[in-house]
């Protein structure tokens, strides 16, 4: 006999979740002063036959009239570059607000595919005149889906498997924390907090899965190597048990308002390059290359994704966000 043993996260991987770490956590609904709309794609380990692949939107937004046109939050005049540093002298922290958002994620690997739809909430509050924090909610549905033309059993009848192998739509259910200031972040969230069964038969003899809570702690900071210049050290733990600590290691260069550059490491897993630019004060474009440092670098070629930001209501005419950068 041969018995082997696997540990995986059961949610997508992200490279690019410093451009969009509202995926991650329900506390940044509404941290700017625009409409934060983004659209990501991910393709994993490309030569490998049904490989992961990640589609995903999301959309928030501050609500209140005050916060959105009430002021300019330290800018003192349309398209002040956020990178410069009297935007540190001058930062201020944010009004209270609440924010809202709502985000859909569709991920594929092989004869599996999971959706998850969530509507999101966050309050943000000003601690001090240059401290913030806010606190959110995610709640929504996911499912799962099996395709069984895809893949082989032993015998055509599995009763593990039904006829109708769709796995019903589950409440679901993520919680966050976000403390942000001019030159730092540090975020703590929590998704699939409700623990649902995972199961392809309605017998409950065969609810033997379930969905375990994925916990994420992260953490950057600013500093300017020149007035326009700035490096954004960034790093991320995440837990699924009864799988090993994930770590992520990210090193980004920001030059103005315009564009930047950056590299980053996960733990056991591989190194990627990233690159984004923006496009006057309406779309930012982001991309990504994963070289596999795994046992799966032999038979793949590597991981691409590219993330689409679009800034709608921008009455400040900021190039790049202002306090989730």
């Amino acid at each position: 006999m041969i018995a082997m043993l696997s540990k995986a996260q059961q949610r997508p991987q992200y490279t690019q979740y410093v451009f969009n770490n509202y995926i991650l956590n329900p506390a940044i609904s509404g941290i700017e002063n625009y409409t934060d709309v983004k659209f990501g794609y991910r393709n994993q380990w490309r030569g490998i036959d049904q490989a992961p692949i990640t589609a995903y939107f999301s959309v928030h937004m501050p609500l209140g009239k005050q916060y959105l046109y009430g002021n300019s939050n330290s800018f003192d005049e349309s398209g002040n570059n956020p990178m410069k540093r009297n935007y540190m002298h001058t930062y201020m922290a944010s009004e209270p607000h609440h924010g809202v958002g709502v985000y859909g994620v569709v991920d594929r690997t092989g004869p599996i595919t999971g959706s998850d739809f969530k509507l999101t909430y966050a309050y943000h509050l000003g601690l001090s005149p240059r401290l913030n924090l806010s606190v959110g909610l995610a709640a929504g549905v996911s499912r799962l889906i099996l395709d069984i033309s895809k893949i082989s059993l032993e015998n055509s009848f599995d009763p593990a498997v039904s006829e109708n192998a769709n796995n019903k739509i589950q409440p679901d259910l993520a919680a966050g924390i976000w403390l942000y200031g001019a030159d730092f972040f540090a975020g703590l969230s929590a998704q699939q907090l409700l623990n649902r069964p995972i199961s392809f038969n309605p017998d409950k003899g065969y609810h033997q899965g379930k969905q375990v809570p994925h916990i994420f702690l992260t953490g950057g900071y600013k500093v300017f190597l020149s007035d326009e210049i700035a490096a954004l050290p960034s790093v991320m733990f995440k837990y699924v048990n009864p799988a090993p600590v994930s770590t992520d290691v990210n090193l980004k260069f920001a030059f103005k308002d315009k564009f930047w550059l950056g590299a980053s490491y996960r733990s056991n897993d591989a190194f990627a390059v990233l690159a984004g630019f923006n496009v006057s004060s309406l779309f930012v474009l982001g991309y990504s290359y994963d070289f596999t440092t795994s046992e799966l670098g032999k038979v793949s070629t590597g991981s691409h994704e590219v993330v689409l930001g679009i800034l709608l209501n921008n009455r400040y005419k900021v190039t790049c966000p202002q306090k989730n950068w």
